[in-house]
């Protein structure tokens, strides 16, 4: 018998039939007050925090400026700074309470870099550990996530 993998998340990334929100999930997040279920863990004067909904690791989030902008060179110095300050404060936040070893931190500018979101500019930060890759990936084409993206959210949340 073999073991079974549980990651409900995410279900509605793999369902074709689900019907997906009209309109930029960030902006739709910035603009509702439900932030626990849209997984918003900060919001900035200028930036806010989301966890990534379908991680590529655990602890996976994003960062992202507040107002729909594609394009670096549309950032006021203050949503620059703000950014890349949020930025340093999760890797930080991270490192001291999941005790990542190291990070993958990056952003993809458009569509044909493989931006999923092209009209709304996101870093990506990726905690990492040493050891972190196995076969699951390569043999079962399949990414382990350790923990629920509800615990996740809490314990940052609470760290924050």
């Amino acid at each position: 018998m073999s073991d079974r993998l549980w990651a409900p998340w995410r279900l509605s990334y793999v369902k074709t039939d689900e019907p997906k929100r009209p309109g930029c999930f960030l902006c739709n997040y910035r603009d509702e007050d439900h932030d626990a279920e849209n997984l918003v863990l900060l919001r900035g004067k200028t930036a806010a925090i989301v966890l990534n909904r379908f991680p590529y690791n655990n602890g996976h989030l994003l960062i992202a400026p507040l107002k729909h902008k594609a394009c670096l060179s549309e950032l006021t110095d203050e949503e620059h700074l703000e950014c890349l300050q949020l930025i340093t404060q999760m890797v930080t936040t991270i490192k001291n309470t999941m005790n990542a070893d190291g990070f993958n931190v990056g952003l993809n500018l458009g569509k044909s870099a493989g931006a999923g979101l092209p009209g709304h500019l996101h870093w990506h930060v990726v905690p990492r550990w040493d050891g972190d890759t196995n076969f699951m990936p390569i043999v079962g084409d399949t990414k382990v996530i350790p923990q629920s993206l509800d615990e996740l959210y809490s314990l940052l949340k609470s760290a924050l």
